[in-house]
């Protein structure tokens, strides 16, 4: 059973990283830069100073704490699971796509970019509570996620982990501050 996950995981890998074109190498790279973190994050501020007022500090904090678990705790599980990454997989390294050589670290399991993206678009979105901004943010969590794949350094299983990690992240904390505050911040 393990063996048909492994296999099924590595040949969407391939089918998602085979759709590829040089234009769009560029921007796939951009999407998956610390950059493209600067707008979202700068929108989710003006929107808990807008929303919030005095107690705009609340939801970012447990922004900081979330982005804090989600982080570190991909690095820890990527450590000790040791997976390699596609990148680095001898097995298909030399069929997989890549953009200016990125071959990222060693290991893969599980993507950090997906549980920070989706903890951050999650607990954001509990927060601010508007449909635009909601939209936004899932369509910006998922690009991220999808850039990795796009990039050749994680499994499709690699990003869905660490989206259903970070969102759970999110609504562990989201559900914390409830226990803490008692009601909305409004």
């Amino acid at each position: 059973m393990m063996e048909f996950l492994e296999n099924t995981d590595r040949e969407l890998f391939l089918f998602l990283n085979g759709l590829n074109a040089s234009w769009i190498d560029p921007v796939m790279k951009a999407i998956s830069s610390f950059w493209i973190w600067y707008p979202v994050v700068a929108l989710f501020i003006f929107l808990c100073v807008k929303y919030f007022r005095k107690k705009f500090w609340i939801p970012l904090v447990f922004a900081v704490v979330c982005f804090a678990i989600t982080d570190q705790t991909t690095n820890i599980v990527k450590n000790n699971v040791k997976r390699y990454r596609p990148t680095h997989n001898t097995e298909i390294s030399e069929q997989v796509h890549t953009v200016d050589d990125y071959r990222g670290g060693q290991y893969s399991f599980f993507s950090g970019h997906a549980a920070n993206s989706f903890g951050l678009a999650v607990l954001s979105l509990l927060f601010v509570r508007k449909k635009y901004y909601t939209i936004f943010v899932l369509i910006w969590a998922s690009l991220v996620s999808y850039s990795r794949i796009y990039l050749g350094v994680h499994y499709p299983s690699d990003i869905f982990t660490g989206a259903v990690f970070g969102t759970a992240t999110a609504f562990l904390l989201y559900s914390i501050r409830n226990k803490i505050f008692c009601c909305r911040i409004e």
